[in-house]
């Protein structure tokens, strides 16, 4: 496909999903069912971040599969917005072909799958090039295709009524006792896709060099953060409620934006110096809300006797984490550098005691060679000469 083909065609998909989901939009105005702004505004977010990121590449790499696997999670996503507002249109008021407004309803208890399972495999497997690692992995694609579909498929044809639209029963719901066998097949190929999409990215990962090691980092990052943030703000959700998904649609929200910056404008960043910030400061804030929340419980025991008043254990907490953040953040960044970036760790160390010999150290040949020392153990390189005018020169 010719580079001004797949603008054409990155455009009208990019073109597609939005009037996807305005139409989705409308529809809910239309029928006078109040928006839930918090979902749109997640399913929007999505959307366009998907059809940023494959318009972006298709750009630049027409030829990279990973631009059109977005554009086609993002009219994926746009589908599904539409789809459930219709549904929800029809639930509401029963107006307009109830065969519409039945599909609606079942497409949007399963509109998911295509814009996130499709991502989580393919990704993988064709991050960074958009080629598999070789022929071999053609298997692992073709199991997470048909897992994918076969998921999509099977689970539309449960009987009974619909999760989401309970008054609803499920249009094309079939009684067989085939399907649970056909289940669990496609289920073994989607775990199967999805482990070896995951495997391949690791093998890749280990034979990189050079630039795509790079790029893999930033994948790997976004990977990692999504990995944590999404059990972590799953079972947060029962404590806290909705405000648990933000970290979550962030995360994920990271899987594009980081194939994007990986593929295009990596060398503007050191994605290890990211790391390190999101390693450092990431501990710290758990570290000083566990502080914070610790002490106030504490004080609040410890002065019940006193006053019933929780504000001075409150204000106590407040200076106490205030007066926490440098010595932790020393301390955090100091271990983060120790474990993860240990020859850092040990350059710094090396300089900080070559700092300290200097100040006292008056043998100019003692001095030289300890430098040549220091040079070699914190650079590095291939040999060290030094060169010093001598009192003639002056």
């Amino acid at each position: 496909m010719s580079g001004r083909v797949s603008m054409r065609l990155a455009w009208l998909l990019v073109a597609l999903a939005v009037v996807l989901l305005v139409s989705g939009v409308v529809v809910l105005l239309a029928s006078g069912i109040d928006v839930d702004v918090g979902k749109e505004g997640i399913i929007w977010v999505l959307t366009l971040v998907f059809a940023a990121t494959g318009v972006l590449i298709a750009s630049r790499h027409p030829g990279n599969a990973i631009g059109r696997t977005f554009l086609g999670a993002a009219v994926a996503a746009g589908l599904a917005s539409l789809a459930s507002s219709y549904a929800d249109y029809w639930v509401h008021g029963r107006e307009g072909s109830e065969w519409l407004g039945n599909t609606a309803a079942w497409y949007g208890e399963l509109s998911w799958m295509p814009f996130i399972l499709v991502p989580v495999t393919f990704l993988l497997l064709l991050f960074p090039d958009g080629r598999l690692l070789s022929r071999r992995w053609r298997a692992v694609a073709c199991c997470a295709g048909v897992g994918i579909a076969g998921t999509f498929v099977l689970t539309g044809l449960h009987p009974g009524p619909i999760p989401d639209y309970p008054q609803i029963r499920n249009p094309y719901g079939v009684e067989s006792g085939v399907l649970d066998g056909l289940e669990a097949l496609t289920f073994l190929a989607l775990l199967i896709g999805i482990f070896g999409s995951a495997l391949s990215l690791i093998i890749r990962f280990r034979r990189a060099r050079g630039e795509q090691r790079v790029q893999m980092k930033w994948l790997a990052f976004a990977g990692a953060v999504a990995a944590v943030a999404v059990p972590i703000g799953s079972v947060a959700s029962d404590v806290v409620g909705e405000i648990a998904y933000v970290p979550i649609m962030l995360s994920v929200l990271g899987l594009p934006v980081a194939t994007g910056v990986a593929i295009m404008r990596y060398r503007l960043y050191d994605i290890d110096v990211v790391i390190n910030r999101t390693l450092v400061y990431g501990a710290l804030t758990a570290t000083l809300a566990l502080t914070y929340l610790g002490s106030v419980l504490l004080l609040q025991l410890a002065l019940s006797g006193i006053t019933e008043d929780s504000g001075l254990a409150v204000a106590a907490s407040t200076l106490a984490v205030a007066a926490l953040v440098r010595p932790a953040r020393a301390r955090i960044q100091a271990g983060v550098d120790r474990r993860f970036y240990r020859r850092k760790y040990d350059a710094a160390r090396t300089l900080e005691r070559f700092g300290t010999r200097l100040r006292d150290e008056v043998d100019l040949d003692a001095l030289g060679s300890e430098l040549r020392q220091v040079v070699a153990d914190t650079m590095q390189p291939a040999s060290v000469s030094l060169w010093l005018r001598g009192p003639e020169a002056r």
